[in-house]
């Protein structure tokens, strides 16, 4: 009888698309995804090691597991992802019954270490310090049958005083711009018509070939792809965000009108103690250029509250930056002490509770930002890609969600009875801060709703699909 599985995945989108490869090494070693309740023989956590809440959830899914592989000694729990290549001992030492750790380098290793775990009886560790192959040669079960990632690097060569990303990852390695394209054809005769390329920093893409332009020239060859309908990216770095990309953006029929772009302090004094390498001038010069070439670009951001030394000028900084950027969407976070980063020994750390005000008052500041952007999509209509794992909104009203073409989420009654992968033409008459509701106009099918309906596999929530829960941050 087959052994069962499940990934658990914190973290970025970078750690989603590791857990798709995971999954699909484990498939391809003969285990099958553990069904939606049940408890798995193997239990795999992709961990994250920006934030000190992804720590104490990996601790306390572990803490939970204990009594159960107690009871069950053939249970194996493997710990990989940016965490385990931080604290590898740390992690034995909290929770000596796991059986596998590995790192972010070396994730084709897993069948392989858990099968000696199994028959040594003992914890495995294999950590590599840096990446000797790509890992687009492994197999992958996919989120979704018809939207995909693809790696275009990996690490990163920025040395932001919060972050202790490149320190795990290592330096940036940029893939080979033909082994990028093949992967993105192969996958476009697979159904999908949707990709995300993907990077720590996606617009320095060309630093090991020394072309400035490469990302650019990258964008432009998607778009000459058939059947690809979709291309999107994250995530930039405003210091290397140039105005050939915005070009490439505008003139390519494929790129998405949706820019995320990080911007992480509106105050200058911060970003220069983040060590950003950019100021507020350049940040909202990007984006009115932007919005300039591509007026209806939907832009995002990710902001940090209560940074080292942030005051409350600082913080208005930021306050004000927004009401000017009008950002669609930000994802914002408290500051997060790392050990390791040059942040986390610098002075005037922010008490805890003076970050936590500051981060409700944010929220809030862009919670009001965010819906007049959207109330001003009222009466305008998109084009809706159907998602097939993001689900329905309302069973009871037989309401479709799906990402609109700038990255937004719309809801809309069925009455044309879309399928994930279609794409529906939809009006826009409701809105909230998170997303539209709109009334369907008409309705396409997608090489991807094709994709979609061959699947062996039934689409559902991530968990039963691929066991890989939905990502937590």
């Amino acid at each position: 009888m087959s052994r069962t599985y499940t990934v658990e995945t914190y973290g970025c989108q970078m750690n989603v698309h590791d857990s798709e490869r995971i999954a699909g090494l484990l498939d391809e070693a003969g285990f099958i995804p553990a069904t939606q309740g049940e408890q798995a023989d193997i239990v795999v956590f992709n961990t994250c090691a920006v934030r000190e809440n992804a720590d104490n959830k990996l601790y306390g899914n572990l803490s939970f597991l204990a009594p159960i592989k107690k009871a069950n000694p053939n249970m194996q729990i493997a710990v990989g992802g940016c965490l385990a290549q931080k604290d590898q001992a740390t992690i034995l030492k909290k929770a000596p019954y796991v059986d596998v750790v590995f790192g972010t380098h070396n994730v084709g290793s897993l069948p392989v270490l858990l099968e000696r775990a199994r028959v040594e009886e003992e914890s495995q560790i294999e950590i590599l310090e840096a990446l000797e192959h790509f890992p687009s040669t492994l197999p992958a079960r996919r989120l979704s049958a018809f939207s995909s990632w693809v790696s275009v690097s990996v690490g990163c060569n920025n040395t932001c005083t919060f972050c202790i990303v490149p320190a795990l990852r290592g330096i940036e390695k940029d893939r080979n711009e033909d082994d990028i394209l093949s992967e993105v054809k192969a996958l476009v005769d697979q159904g999908v018509i949707e990709i995300t390329l993907l990077g720590q920093n996606v617009n320095a893409y060309g630093v090991d070939f020394g072309d400035r332009q490469a990302f650019a020239k990258l964008l432009r060859k998607c778009g000459e792809i058939d059947g690809l309908e979709r291309v999107r990216f994250m995530s930039p770095h405003p210091r290397d965000f140039t105005d050939d990309v915005i070009e490439a953006m505008a003139q390519t029929h494929n790129v998405m009108p949706h820019l995320h772009m990080p911007l992480q302090s509106g105050s200058d004094r911060i970003l220069q103690q983040m060590r950003r390498s950019y100021r507020t001038d350049r940040y909202l010069g990007i984006l009115e250029r932007v919005r300039t070439a591509i007026p209806h670009a939907a832009i995002t951001t990710d902001i940090i509250v209560g940074f080292p030394g942030e005051t409350e000028e600082d913080f208005q900084a930021t306050l004000d930056l927004c009401t000017t950027a009008r950002f669609t969407a930000a994802y914002t976070y408290q500051y997060s002490k790392r050990p390791g980063t040059p942040a986390a020994t610098m002075p005037d750390q922010v008490p805890a509770e003076v970050v936590g005000e500051r981060y409700t008052r944010l929220h809030n500041h862009q919670q009001a930002i965010s819906l007049s952007v959207n109330q001003e999509a009222i009466g305008t209509t998109h084009k809706v890609l159907v998602g097939d794992y993001e689900g329905r909104r309302d069973e009871a009203q037989e309401r479709l969600t799906g990402r609109s073409e700038d990255f937004r989420l719309v809801h809309f009654d069925n009455k044309f009875v879309a399928r994930p992968g279609d794409e529906v033409e939809v009006k826009i008459f409701e809105a909230s801060a998170h997303y539209l509701i709109g009334e369907p106009i008409s309705v396409r099918q997608t090489r991807g709703a094709q994709a979609h309906q061959v699947r062996v596999e039934t689409p559902g929530p991530a968990s039963t699909m691929l066991g890989i829960p939905t990502v937590k941050r």
